[in-house]
């Protein structure tokens, strides 16, 4: 590892109305330990690698400034490249329109790791917040994140709530130990990438959850907007989900193995495929229903590998 006790890796594209505020709760973190921030910046189209400029000559030798020379086309690939740059014993997750509101965020996540050997990472709560910083209530959202205390592999086969937002999560550097094969992150889906990273987590660990609110994260919704989730609104997102959800279990089952508590997990995400083909029937949902119809009488009747 480097010199660096824990590195940011900060992915950005079109966030010039929120990159201010983003890279302002990263510097105002109050650390006993040196940190770097590795920015992805995907070839946005506005200002926002001019501010990133501004903050750079602000504060010299703290950031890696990776600037693609043409857009990747595929956000997991930004922030595979991205966590691959970095060299800190501890990774902190940002998305460039998302904002760190706890100064002491990252000292409380790293002292926590530091005293707890068993734990991989953590997580916290988070505060939702619109286009203009305005409090947003989402009861779907908050229903994803109900989490507290600890989350386990055991819980990751039970798919329940998730255990932390991207902003939230703190956690060890896995991606420079070699035990897996990360490259996944970005073969198995162009946009969704969280919940790949907390999976490859909780294979090597626990997960703790903090109640303290230490994130602001943005949550827009609009047509023609560049927030994750105004992009997601073009896409057929319940059927790449299915999708991803298949490759993910297959994967994990190919390099870790399962337990029999994911063969509860497997019938109802099964049910969910075959709900979405039977509602929507075409050559895009059926690719991603034959996969999982193969694979789940895999699991059901065949020998899958279990840990």
């Amino acid at each position: 590892m480097g010199e660096n006790k824990l590195s940011v890796v900060l992915i950005t594209y079109n966030h010039e109305p929120y990159i201010r505020e983003c890279l302002d709760g990263i510097f105002m973190q109050e650390t006993d330990f040196p940190f770097d921030i590795i920015v992805g910046e995907d070839c946005s189209t506005d200002n926002t690698r001019e501010v990133l400029r501004e903050y750079d000559r602000k504060y010299p030798g703290r950031m890696k400034l990776l600037f693609r020379e043409k857009n990747l086309g595929r956000v997991t690939l930004n922030v595979y490249q991205s966590a691959m740059a970095a060299d800190g014993e501890y990774l902190a997750f940002i998305e460039g329109d998302d904002s760190w509101s706890d100064p002491k965020k990252l000292q409380k996540q790293v002292d926590f790791l530091e005293t707890h050997p068993d734990y991989m990472g953590t997580t916290c709560s988070f505060r939702l917040t619109g286009e203009k910083g305005e409090d947003i209530v989402n009861d779907r959202v908050s229903a994803l994140y109900s989490w507290s205390g600890n989350y386990t592999f055991e819980d990751w086969q039970k798919a329940g709530p998730w255990p932390g937002q991207t902003a939230g999560n703190v956690c060890r550097n896995f991606f420079k130990n070699g035990k897996l094969d990360y490259t996944i992150l970005y073969r198995a889906h162009d946009f969704i990438d969280d919940g790949v990273i907390f999976t490859f987590i909780l294979l090597q660990g626990k997960i703790f959850r903090f109640d303290d609110v230490m994130v602001n994260h943005r949550f827009v919704e609009k047509e023609g907007g560049e927030s994750w989730n105004s992009r997601k609104l073009k896409r057929d997102y319940l059927t790449e989900e299915c999708d991803l959800k298949r490759k993910m279990m297959q994967w994990v089952e190919e390099n870790a193995g399962l337990t029999k508590m994911a063969i509860p997990r497997a019938d109802r995400e099964f049910k969910t495929a075959l709900s979405v083909f039977i509602k929507h029937p075409s050559g895009t949902t059926a690719k991603m229903f034959f996969p999982w119809f193969r694979y789940y009488l895999h699991l059901k009747f065949g020998r899958p590998k279990m840990r």
